[in-house]
């Protein structure tokens, strides 16, 4: 799809990964770094952002990428006819949060979610990198281990220049980035996917992750389990979400922002 550039003394920002077709970073910063000159963007999330923003897609509503869980949050849900999700304590057992496991639920018969829904999904990580590069005129794409392949396929359909793949990651207290093994095994399997279909060259730092996922071997869920994100939704009583999670590839749906809100591409 690309053709390595050569960057000896042309003054490239190497943490760009000019020159490459597939890249990989971590965060937003990382995202704005190896978006320049891509055509896409695949944010990864897999607990919970782009794991919970899959099942919605696939339940045909319409997802909006929102930082905050607040009152600006509140105001724009009411702007556009959508219901705004949730922390998952306050959404209790009926409720609707980030929680894939929560909108599942929300969209059973009699559930406040339908096929013709909005929601607006917070989120400090995932949501707010897409939010961020919504702006950017790149392709942005919201990608999980249960979707990945589909939305690699999709890509390489769909664009010719650069893919810029991004592990959203967690938050440290005082918010600076925590990397999240997940988020690293999912931005892994969609490198890998993109890789066999003639995606590339491959930046080093995107082979990392591809070697990353292909380490993890057959069990997805108990890794995911095992990981401290994982064992942090366990502890918290939400360690049925982590199923979800690993449920890979079950997914054709892609989900591409356009606009404020991400559709099925």
């Amino acid at each position: 799809m690309t053709t390595p550039a050569s960057t000896a003394g042309g003054g490239a920002d190497p943490y760009g990964q000019s020159g490459f077709g597939i890249r990989f970073d971590w965060g937003l910063q990382g995202a704005t770094t190896i978006a320049q000159g891509a055509d896409a963007i695949v944010v990864v999330d897999v607990l919970s952002f782009t794991t919970t923003l899959s099942v919605a897609v696939d339940a045909g509503i319409q997802v909006f990428p929102f930082r905050f869980r607040d009152a600006s949050a509140a105001a724009f849900a009411a702007t556009r006819g959508a219901v705004l999700a949730v922390g998952r304590r306050e959404a209790g057992p009926t409720g609707v949060s980030l929680s894939p496991v929560s909108v599942r639920r929300a969209t059973e018969p009699g559930g406040p979610l339908t096929a013709t829904s909005k929601l607006v999904l917070p989120s400090p990580n995932g949501a707010a990198i897409c939010r961020a590069l919504a702006e950017s005129g790149a392709t942005v794409v919201g990608a999980s281990l249960r979707n990945a392949t589909a939305c690699a396929e999709w890509i390489v359909k769909a664009v010719r220049g650069p893919i810029a793949v991004v592990a959203s990651g967690e938050r440290w207290p005082g918010d600076t980035l925590r990397p999240a093994v997940e988020d690293l095994w999912g931005a892994g399997i969609v490198i890998d996917a993109l890789a066999a279909l003639g995606a590339g060259p491959v930046s080093p730092e995107a082979a990392s992750a591809r070697a990353a996922f292909r380490a993890l071997g057959r069990s997805p869920a108990m890794a995911l389990a095992a990981c401290a994100s994982g064992r942090e939704l366990a502890d918290a009583g939400y360690g049925e979400e982590i199923a979800v999670a690993a449920e890979i590839d079950v997914s054709r749906k892609v989900p591409v922002l356009a606009g404020e809100a991400f559709r099925v591409g």
